[in-house]
């Protein structure tokens, strides 16, 4: 169940820092917690799915490590981060 094409390029126009910016970790940070609220809704509809509990464990995973990074080399970009996208930290 991977992102739809529109949603992805809207999240892309979004946080990019420049037109196809697809490799910032503003990008990536905000593509992964889209697929992670994807697989949340999954995931209370068939509460059985160990195999996409695992997936979104893994996605939470790298999503707090990239966050880790724009915390540490641009803490202005990270609180303004976390506002945009809702997240608590």
């Amino acid at each position: 169940m991977p992102l739809d094409k529109a949603t992805k390029d809207q999240i892309i126009a979004d946080f990019g820092r420049k037109e196809g910016d697809t490799g910032s970790p503003e990008v990536q940070i905000a593509l992964l917690s889209a697929r992670i609220r994807q697989l949340t809704e999954h995931l209370k509809q068939h509460s059985h799915d160990e195999h996409s509990r695992r997936g979104l464990l893994k996605l939470v995973g790298q999503r707090r490590r990239q966050l880790k990074y724009v915390a540490k080399h641009d803490p202005d970009t990270y609180r303004d981060l976390l506002k945009r996208l809702g997240l608590r930290r």
